[in-house]
C-alpha cells in the first residue's frame, strides 16, 4: 500500500532530467554532480536503506515496485519505469529492475575513526586495514567485503587508490561499503605516523619475504604491554608494498607458501591474514 507521503513518480522518457543520474553516467561524473553512487539490484538497495546513509532515489522496473514500497522511506522519491526504458537508461538488459543512487557520506577521517575505535566502553583491540595503492575496483570491494567480515574497524587508502564508491567497488563489497569507515588519505605516509606516534598503533607489513616473520607465529600485540592495536598494510596488486612503507612498520608478516608460488591473489592474502589477526588470542 503506498503512502500519502510517498513520491511514487512515473517515467515515460529517457531525456527525463529525473532519472539522469541512472543514464550511463561515468563514476566520476555521479561523483561530481552531488557526490552521488549508484547501488545495482535488491540486495544491495535493500542494504542501502537499512544502512543510514542517505538514498537521493531509486529506479524501479513497474514489475518489481510492490516489493520496494515497504522498504522505502517516505522522502525518498521512486521513479518506476518499463522494462523497455529501464534497458534505454542503463544501456544494457538489467534483469533485477531495481537501482538506487545514494549520496556519499562525509568522509570519515584517521583522528574520528581513532578516537571512536578507542574511547572507553570499546572493545579492547583495534584493527585497521590500510591499502596504499589498490588500483583495482573488484580488488578493493572484495577488501571490503572482507575487512568488514571480520570486524575491521576501518580501512585506511592511500591517495593512489581508487574510489571505494566506483559501481563496481559498491557491487562486490556486497555493500559493506554503506557500514565500515574507509578513510580516504590524501598523505598515507603521514597518516601511518600519526597512528604510529598518537596512538600507538603497531604497523605490520604483509610481504612475501623467506626472512619475514611466518604468519602463524605472529599475535597481537607483538609486545608485551603495549596497546592491542594494529595496523595491516597490503600492497598494491602487482608490486606489494613499497620499501617506504614497509620501513615504517614495526614488522614484517608472510604466509608461507609451497610449490614454488611466490604470491597469492590480494584478497585472499588479505582474508588469511585478518582470519588470523582478527579470530585468534594474542
Amino acid at each position: 500500500m503506498l503512502s500519502a507521503a510517498m513520491p511514487v513518480i512515473p517515467i515515460h522518457a529517457l531525456e527525463d532530467p529525473r532519472v539522469a543520474p541512472y543514464r550511463n553516467l561515468k563514476d566520476r561524473e555521479l561523483a561530481a554532480q552531488g557526490g552521488l553512487f549508484l547501488a545495482e539490484g535488491e540486495h544491495l538497495v535493500r542494504r542501502l536503506l537499512a544502512s543510514g546513509l542517505r538514498t537521493h532515489s531509486l529506479l524501479v522496473a513497474q514489475r518489481v515496485l510492490d516489493r520496494v514500497v515497504p522498504i522505502t522511506p517516505d522522502q525518498v522519491p521512486i521513479y518506476v519505469v518499463s522494462d523497455a526504458l529501464m534497458t534505454g537508461i542503463m544501456g544494457f538488459k538489467f534483469h533485477s529492475g531495481l537501482m538506487a543512487a545514494g549520496v556519499r557520506p562525509d568522509r570519515p577521517t584517521i583522528g574520528s575513526v581513532m578516537e571512536s575505535a578507542t574511547r572507553p566502553g570499546q572493545h579492547a583491540g583495534v584493527t585497521l586495514l590500510v591499502c596504499p595503492q589498490v588500483i583495482n575496483h573488484d580488488n578493493l570491494g572484495a577488501l571490503i567485503r572482507i575487512a568488514a567480515a571480520f570486524g575491521v574497524d576501518a580501512m585506511l587508502l592511500g591517495e593512489r587508490s581508487c574510489d571505494p564508491y566506483w559501481r563496481r567497488s559498491v557491487r562486490v563489497s556486497m555493500g559493506a561499503i554503506f557500514t565500515l569507515p574507509v578513510i580516504r588519505s590524501s598523505d598515507i605516509a603521514a597518516d601511518l605516523q600519526r597512528l604510529r606516534d598518537d596512538w600507538q598503533v603497531e604497523l605490520i607489513a604483509t610481504v612475501t619475504d623467506a626472512d619475514a616473520q611466518p604468519l602463524s607465529q605472529a599475535r597481537r600485540p607483538s609486545l608485551p604491554g603495549a596497546p592491542d592495536r594494529l595496523a595491516i598494510l597490503v600492497g598494491s596488486e602487482s608490486q606489494g608494498l613499497s620499501a617506504d612503507h614497509i620501513a615504517m612498520c614495526q614488522r614484517r608478516v608472510t604466509i608461507p607458501m609451497h610449490l614454488g608460488t611466490d604470491s597469492l591473489n590480494i584478497a585472499v592474502a588479505t582474508a588469511v591474514m585478518l582470519f588470523h589477526f582478527c579470530t585468534r588470542p594474542g
